[in-house]
């Protein structure tokens, strides 16, 4: 990559750098249209769950951050003693809770939290979980951070992350414009090797990875030493 070309990304993100307010917003606007819309590629989604579960137990306290409307956490939450689920958003976390409500689920909780999160306990998760998100945070390498001192020794993380930069880095052009008008959150251009790398340098110890959906998906499961 150039220098001009390096100088101009970072500009753009620069620009499209926001508030976790108006990221709240964005999210709080859109959550019933995003509980209402199907999964795109159910077979993946099934994959991932299903390498998800081999990682959890029935002791164990799990973290959800960056939930959504609680899709995930409600499904994974009878392999586990405990669920967590944390959004930015206030609305998505008010559907999560009525969804909660209506399966009877009364082993997880609900709450509105930003990323980093510096209300964490230190060592008070199993396995924390993270999917689609860590291309939304504007600070990834202080999200990693905090959620590696949230893993009890020995912990587990395992996250989806949408990597669009494997495509193309010209994705970050319509999504600013999109932002410009309100129509689209943060997104940080990432490459798979971006996500891997972010990872271990916070020090975690990468076990397994794959591609969900393909290809511009990275899934990684890593350990807290």
């Amino acid at each position: 990559m150039t220098d001009i070309t390096h100088d101009r990304e970072a500009k753009t993100q620069r620009i499209m750098n926001t508030t976790p307010g108006a990221d709240a917003k964005f999210w709080d606007k859109v959550a019933d249209k995003y509980a209402a819309s199907p999964i795109k590629d159910m077979e993946a989604y099934k994959q991932t769950m299903a390498r998800t579960r081999s990682y959890l137990s029935a002791d164990q306290d799990v973290l959800e951050v960056g939930c959504g409307t609680g899709s995930t956490a409600l499904l994974l939450a009878p392999n586990v003693k405990q669920m967590t689920a944390s959004d930015i958003s206030k609305r998505m976390i008010e559907i999560g809770e009525g969804k909660a409500r209506t399966q009877n689920l009364e082993n997880v909780t609900f709450r509105q939290a930003l990323l980093p999160d510096e209300t964490l306990v230190p060592e008070s998760f199993d396995t924390i979980l993270c999917y689609n998100t860590m291309h939304l945070v504007t600070d990834l390498p202080a999200v990693l951070r905090n959620l590696h001192g949230a893993l009890k020794p020995g912990g587990v993380f395992i996250s989806k992350t949408v990597c669009l930069a494997e495509q193309t880095r010209l994705w970050a052009i319509p999504i600013f414009l999109m932002r410009l008008i309100g129509k689209a959150p943060y997104v940080k251009m990432l490459t798979f090797a971006d996500v891997e790398q972010a990872i271990a340098t916070e020090g975690f110890e990468i076990i397994e990875t794959g591609i969900y959906p393909a290809p511009f998906s990275r899934f990684v499961v890593a350990r807290k030493g």
